[in-house]
């Protein structure tokens, strides 16, 4: 299977799941500035899901230019990281109109979680039908940035249960390591290249 397509139709969910966020987005009635106030946590919650979902797309499109070849599996792979990343405007949604509570600072971080675990199992699924000795499998390594991104949400998630706050600083930090942009895979291309 040509994997143009497969990029083509993530790019297309990517893009309703940003539109989606955006149309949560609800001005108020009157015209004051002071009015925008109460929006300001779902504001937040928008910038950081965009940053995520921004990460997301960057990456996964580095993910997909590595691969040779898609077959079914990568496809199931596919879908279960988008299908993860569809849940980001509710969490974000739940989230912002709620004011940062614990329970959706929890659920957030859940689906960030997830999401995190289905681009594993996806990146995985790709190397498999590549190879171990693969371009896929050589730019990612140990993937030890990775593996801490997971084991940060999971100490959020365990944290939201008392203070929300920390929690959130903590996807955020996560959200800063991954916007420096992760050269591994371009940097094997430009090797490839030369």
């Amino acid at each position: 299977m040509n994997k143009n397509r497969l990029e083509a139709f993530s790019d297309g969910v990517l893009a309703i799941v940003i539109t989606i966020m955006v149309l949560e987005l609800k001005m108020p009635e009157e015209e004051h500035f002071s009015d925008l106030l109460p929006l300001f946590p779902v504001f937040m919650s928008y910038i950081l899901s965009f940053i995520y979902v921004g990460i997301y797309w960057n990456n996964h499109h580095h993910l997909l230019h590595s691969a040779t070849k898609v077959n079914g599996k990568i496809l199931w792979a596919n879908l279960h990281l988008l299908f993860w990343l569809s849940l980001i405007p509710a969490s974000t949604a739940w989230m912002g109109e709620h004011n940062f509570a614990k329970a959706t600072v929890t659920v957030y971080g859940i689906v960030l979680f997830m999401s995190a675990v289905a681009f594993v199992i996806l990146q995985t699924t790709i190397i498999s039908l590549d190879g171990k000795k693969s371009f896929l499998a050589q730019a990612i390594g140990k993937d030890i940035k990775g593996k801490l991104s997971d084991g940060l949400y999971l100490a959020a998630i365990i944290i939201s249960f008392f203070n929300q706050w920390i929690s959130l600083a903590i996807y955020l930090i996560v959200a800063l390591m991954w916007l420096i942009p992760d050269t591994r895979i371009e940097k094997k291309i430009l090797e490839k290249q030369n």
